[in-house]
C-alpha cells in the first residue's frame, strides 16, 4: 500500500495517502514504528496475557478480561461490523495489516538520526516478541482502555458502604473518585472569538502512561485531511480531531451504562446453570482457561456467562469476599454492558469522522457512537456549534443505576435506550468538565462542579477570546474546594500557638496549588491529615476493610481514597455518623502544625506516571501545580499520596480561522522509545503550560525515508508469552512442553487448550510463507486424496491459502499440539460457501474442513483423534460462540464419516456440491455427507 511519512520537528507524524485505506495501513505501520512496546502491551491487556511477561502484577487485570469475555466481545463486535458495515472493516483491516508490518520491520536508522537508541528497549529486558494483530485487535484494545471508564465498581463500593452505612452513605460518598477519568473542554462560539471564528479547547484527564495513551497524528488522503489526537492501537481520530472546516473534542459524560447483577449459580452434572427472573434454571456458557505468570506457576479461571452477561466476580461456590447469608444459594456478580449485548462497538463512527465537513457530519457520525459515552463539543467555519451526549445508555430501573440488583428478581431486564441528551451555548459558551450537564439523566455521580464553574468564570472575564490565551485558562491552580475545610478551620478556637498560625496562614492562602507555593503544601498536609483521621474513626471501622474481591477493582473499595476524593460533602454534611468534626480537624491542625511539610507543594506533588515496566535507572519526576479540582487537575489522592498519576494527557487549542493557528502538546512526547529524541521533548512545553504548534504546511515537515517492507521474521520462542485469545481449557495433568524446544511458541494462537490425558492444542492462524511447505507436503500425500490437492505444486497451494487470507469469510489455521504441527483446519461462513447452496443455513453455524495429519505414532494411539476433536470442538462451539459445526466430507470418505459420527456428529444429507473456479485452481463438483454437531450435543447446552 502506498503512503508517506512526514515529520515535524516534534516528530509528530504527518501521513499522506492516495485513499483512507492506504493511509489506515501507513496509521498502523508508523504506529508500531514509534510504539512497538506500546502496542504489544496494549494487545497483550486486551487478551489477558500481560502477566506472562509483566508477572504476577498483571494477574488480576488478566483475570478480570478473560472472565469479562473482552476478547470475545471484541470478535463479536468485529463479525458484526464485517456484516453491517464492510467499507470500515476493510479500513481496520488495512490499519492491523500496517501494525503487523511496522512490528516485523522495526525503525531503521535514518541518515539524520544515524545514532538513535534501539527500538523499544522494553521487549529485550523481557524476552518478548512482537506478534500478530487480529482485525478484531484494535477493538479489544479499545474495550481493555474503556471498560472501567463508566466506573461500575463504584457499585460494589455503594454495595459495601450502605450495607454497614446506610442509604445516605451513597450521597455522601459521591464524587468523581479514584477510579474514574475526566476532562475538560470548553466551545468559544465565533461572537465571542477576536477572529470571528469559534475556538474550542481542553485536555483529556487520564492516567498519564509512558508512553503516552494520544498519540499526536495527520492523517491526510484526498478523502480529508484531519489532525488530531489518536488512541496508539486503534485507527482514525476517535475523541479530538480539526478537518480544516469542523473540529470537535469530548468529555467523559459520567453516564451509567453498565450493570451488575447478583447471580445464583449451581452446578450440575453438565455444567453451571443460573437462576433468572422468571424462576427457572438456565444453562449458563461456562469453560475455564489458563493465564501464564512470569516466574510462577499458571493460574487457572473458570469463565461463566449467564442470561446478563459474563461473571466478573465469584461462582457456583458464592462470592470472592466470602459467603452468602445463612441459608441462601452462592452468589457471584455478572456484568451486563452494551457491547457485550448488541456486538457495535461504535466504530462505524470511525470513518464519518474524518470525512466530517460540518457540525451535522459529526452530529450523524456520533449518533452511531457506542461507549465510552461522551459529551461532544464541534465548530464549524460557518458558524455552527454542537453540544450533546453521544453513546448508549440502556433503559433500566433505577435500582440498576446505583447498586447491584438480583438477577432472579423480575424488573431489572433492560428495555431499550436512552435518546442521547442536547444542550445549547449560554453566552456564546459552553463548557464541560464531568459535571451535571446535558448528562445528568444518564448518569449516578459526576465530578463537582468547581472546574465547569471556573471556566465558565474565567470565560466570562474576556469579551474576545484568541487561541494564545486560552493556555491560560488549562493551568489555572485555584482549588475551589479548599472552602469547606477552611471554613471548618476558620471556625476553631483554642488552639496552640503553631496551630493558630498555621490556621491563619491558610486562611490568606489565596487557594491556588501551585508548584512552588508553601501555603498549598501546607494546605495538603492538613486536608491529608483530616482524610487519615476520619478514615481510622470507629464509624468507619466497617469500611476500612473492603470485601475480598479481585485486586482490579480495589481503588473503588479503599476507604482512606473514599474519604479524600468526597472530603467536602463528608465535611458540610449536617452530620457524618457522630463524628465530631470539628475535633478531628483541630486534631489534623494541630499535627501538621507539630511537624509541618518543609518545602512547597511542587516537592510533593510529583508526576507518577504509569508504565509496564519499572524504568532501568528511575530518576526524578518534575513537581506538578494543580490538583484533583482545580482546572489544571492534576490528581493526587488526599491522605494517601501527594503524587500525581493522573492528569492533563494531553491539551489542545482548535481554530476554526486558521488550522495552523491551532496548538497542542502531551505530557512527554510523540515517540515511545525511551532515550529518543522526541521521548520527553513536549514535557517542559506541558509543564509550562505552552502548547506547540499544529504544522500544515507540508514543505515545513520533514519527509522519512522509505523504509524497506521486510517480512515478519522467523519465529524465535524466547518467551512464553505470545499467547493470544483465553480459550476453554481443563487441568493440565502434565507439565506443557517448553516453549524454548517449541518453534511455534511465540506465534499467537487463537485457542489453546490443554486436554488431559493428550497434551496442549494451539490453533494458529495460518502463516503461508512459513506453513505452506508442511501443507504441501500433508496435501501431496496418498492419504489426502479427499483433500482435492494432490499433484498440485507448492507454488499452487501457496497461492490457494494466499487467495483464502483476504477472505473474510474463509479462514485457515494450523494445528499444532505440543509444540508439533498436527493437523490443518478451514473454518468458513456456509452462507458465503458453495455447501450453503445445498442445505438450509441456520444463524451461528460454522462450515468445518479438518485435514489430520498425526505424527508417526500418534495415529495408532488409543484416543488421539478424540483428545484432538475435542480441543477444536471448544474452540469452534465455544471459542467462535457458535450452535452448530457444519462437515461435507467426501462420500467416499467412510474413515473420515466415521469419526465424525463417532464424535457425536449427527449424518444430515448426502448432497451434490457444485464446481467452483477460484483464480488459482478448479475445485471440482464433489458428493459430500453433509453432518452437524451442535453446543447442546458436544456440551449439553
Amino acid at each position: 500500500m502506498a503512503g508517506e511519512i512526514f515529520r515535524d520537528p516534534w516528530g509528530i507524524p504527518h501521513l499522506r495517502a492516495d485513499s483512507a485505506r492506504d493511509l489506515a495501513y501507513v496509521q498502523g505501520r508508523v504506529t508500531a514504528l514509534d510504539r512497538a512496546w506500546q502496542l504489544e502491551v496494549e494487545r497483550h491487556r486486551a487478551q489477558g496475557t500481560s502477566a506472562a511477561f509483566l508477572g504476577p502484577e498483571a494477574l488480576s487485570w488478566d483475570c478480570f478480561v478473560r472472565r469479562a469475555r473482552l476478547a470475545d466481545t471484541a470478535r463479536r463486535c468485529w463479525s458484526e461490523l464485517e456484516r453491517t458495515d464492510p467499507e470500515t472493516a476493510a479500513w481496520l483491516r488495512a490499519y492491523v495489516d500496517g501494525v503487523n508490518e511496522g512490528l516485523a520491520s522495526g525503525p531503521v536508522p535514518t541518515p539524520d538520526a544515524p545514532t538513535e537508541p534501539a527500538p523499544a528497549p522494553e521487549f529485550a529486558r523481557t524476552g518478548l516478541r512482537p506478534g500478530r494483530w487480529e482485525p478484531w485487535t484494535p477493538l479489544a484494545v479499545w474495550l481493555a482502555t474503556h471498560i472501567l471508564f463508566a466506573g461500575f465498581p463504584a457499585k460494589l463500593w455503594r454495595e459495601h458502604a450502605v450495607a454497614h452505612l446506610g442509604a445516605d452513605a451513597v450521597g455522601l460518598f459521591a464524587t468523581d473518585g479514584p477510579g474514574t477519568a475526566g476532562s475538560n473542554g470548553w466551545l468559544v462560539a465565533g461572537g465571542r472569538t477576536v477572529t470571528g471564528q469559534a475556538l474550542i479547547a481542553g485536555d483529556p484527564h487520564r492516567f498519564i502512561e509512558d508512553p503516552g495513551v494520544y498519540q499526536q497524528i495527520r492523517l491526510s488522503c484526498p478523502e480529508f485531511d484531519v489532525v488530531g489526537l489518536a488512541v496508539p492501537g486503534v485507527p482514525g481520530i476517535a475523541h479530538f480531531g480539526h478537518t480544516g472546516t469542523v473540529a470537535w473534542a469530548i468529555t467523559n459524560a459520567m453516564a451509567d451504562y453498565q450493570d451488575l447483577y447478583r447471580e445464583r449459580l449451581r452446578r450440575t452434572g453438565a455444567g453451571v446453570e443460573a437462576l433468572g427472573p422468571d424462576g427457572t434454571w438456565r444453562r449458563a456458557a461456562r469453560h475455564t482457561e489458563t493465564v501464564e505468570v512470569a516466574g510462577e506457576q499458571p493460574v487457572e479461571v473458570e469463565v461463566i456467562e449467564t442470561d446478563r452477561g459474563p461473571v466478573v466476580i465469584g461462582g457456583p461456590e458464592g462470592l470472592d469476599g466470602g459467603l452468602p447469608e445463612p441459608g441462601a444459594p452462592p452468589v457471584a456478580i455478572a456484568l451486563r454492558h452494551p457491547p457485550r449485548v448488541t456486538g457495535d462497538l461504535g466504530f462505524g463512527a470511525l470513518l464519518p469522522l474524518l470525512r466530517a465537513r460540518r457540525v451535522a457530519d459529526v452530529d450523524a457520525a456520533v449518533d452511531r457512537w457506542a461507549e465510552p459515552v461522551n459529551v461532544v463539543l464541534a465548530a464549524d467555519t460557518e458558524g455552527g456549534t454542537l453540544h450533546r451526549v453521544a453513546g448508549r445508555v440502556p433503559v433500566r430501573s433505577a435500582a440498576n443505576r446505583t447498586r447491584l440488583v438480583a438477577a432472579w428478581e423480575p424488573g431489572h431486564a433492560w428495555q431499550g435506550w436512552h435518546e442521547p441528551p442536547r444542550a445549547g451555548l449560554t453566552d456564546g459558551v459552553a463548557v464541560m468538565a464531568n459535571q451535571r450537564g446535558p448528562a445528568t439523566p444518564l448518569g449516578v455521580e459526576f465530578a463537582p462542579p468547581h472546574r465547569a464553574d471556573r471556566i465558565a468564570a474565567l470565560l466570562a472575564g474576556r469579551e474576545r477570546w484568541s487561541a494564545a490565551d486560552l493556555s491560560a485558562i488549562h493551568t489555572d491552580t485555584h482549588l475551589a474546594s479548599a472552602a469547606a475545610l477552611l471554613d471548618r478551620l476558620a471556625a476553631l478556637d483554642g488552639l496552640s500557638g503553631p496551630a493558630a498560625a498555621l490556621r491563619d496562614r491558610l486562611l490568606r492562602w489565596d487557594r491556588r496549588m501551585d508548584a512552588d507555593s508553601a501555603d498549598a503544601a501546607a494546605f495538603a498536609a492538613v486536608r491529608g491529615a483530616v482524610v487519615r483521621r476520619l478514615a481510622a474513626h470507629p464509624a468507619f471501622a466497617a469500611l476500612r476493610t473492603p470485601p475480598a474481591y479481585p485486586a482490579v477493582f480495589r481503588p473503588w473499595l479503599a476507604l482512606v481514597p473514599r474519604i479524600g476524593y468526597a472530603l467536602e460533602h463528608l465535611l458540610r454534611a449536617e452530620e457524618l455518623y457522630g463524628i465530631d468534626r470539628p475535633a478531628e480537624v483541630r486534631a489534623a491542625l494541630e499535627e501538621t502544625a507539630a511537624r509541618p511539610p518543609a518545602g512547597t507543594w511542587g516537592d510533593t506533588h510529583r508526576l507518577a506516571p504509569w508504565r509496564a515496566l519499572p524504568p532501568e535507572a528511575p530518576g526524578d519526576e518534575p513537581g506538578l501545580s494543580g490538583d484533583h479540582d482545580c482546572v489544571l487537575c492534576t490528581s493526587s489522592v488526599p491522605g494517601l499520596t501527594d503524587l500525581a498519576a493522573r492528569g492533563p494527557a494531553a491539551r489542545y487549542v482548535w481554530d476554526l480561522a486558521r488550522r495552523d493557528n491551532s496548538r497542542w502538546v502531551v505530557p512527554l512526547g510523540a515517540c515511545g522509545v525511551p532515550g529518543s529524541a522526541h521521548h520527553r521533548d513536549q514535557q517542559p512545553r506541558w509543564l509550562a503550560g505552552d502548547l506547540v504548534p499544529v504544522v500544515t504546511d507540508w514543505t515545513r515537515l520533514r519527509k522519512e525515508p522509505d523504509r524497506p517492507h521486510r517480512p515478519a521474521a522467523p519465529a524465535e520462542p524466547p518467551h512464553p508469552t505470545d499467547r493470544a485469545d483465553p480459550s476453554p481449557a481443563t487441568d493440565e495433568p502434565h507439565p506443557p512442553r517448553s516453549p524454548m524446544s517449541d518453534p511455534y511458541a511465540a506465534r499467537t494462537a487463537v485457542h489453546e487448550q490443554q486436554v488431559d490425558g493428550f497434551g496442549r492444542v494451539r490453533v494458529l492462524p495460518l502463516d503461508v510463507t512459513a506453513d505452506v511447505p508442511v501443507l504441501h507436503r500433508w496435501v501431496s500425500e496418498e492419504r489426502a486424496v479427499f483433500w482435492g490437492m494432490n499433484g498440485l505444486t507448492e507454488q499452487q497451494v501457496a497461492e490457494i491459502y494466499a487467495h483464502m487470507d483476504t477472505l473474510d469469510t474463509h479462514h485457515a489455521h494450523l494445528v499444532v499440539k505440543d509444540g508439533v504441527p498436527v493437523a490443518l483446519l478451514q473454518t468458513y461462513e456456509p452462507a458465503a460457501d458453495r455447501v450453503g447452496e445445498c442445505y438450509p443455513v441456520q444463524p451461528g453455524d460454522i462450515g468445518v474442513h479438518l485435514l489430520l495429519a498425526p505424527v508417526e505414532g500418534d495415529a495408532a494411539r488409543p484416543g488421539w483423534t478424540a483428545g484432538l476433536l475435542a480441543a477444536l470442538t471448544s474452540f469452534l462451539l465455544l471459542g467462535l460462540d457458535r450452535r452448530r459445526i457444519v462437515v461435507d466430507p467426501d462420500v467416499a470418505n467412510a474413515k473420515a464419516i466415521a469419526r465424525f459420527l463417532k464424535q457425536g456428529f449427527t449424518a444430515g444429507p448426502e448432497v451434490v456440491l457444485p464446481e467452483v473456479d477460484l483464480p488459482e485452481v478448479h475445485i471440482p463438483e464433489k458428493k459430500s455427507q453433509l453432518a452437524f454437531l451442535t453446543r447442546e450435543v458436544a456440551f449439553g447446552g
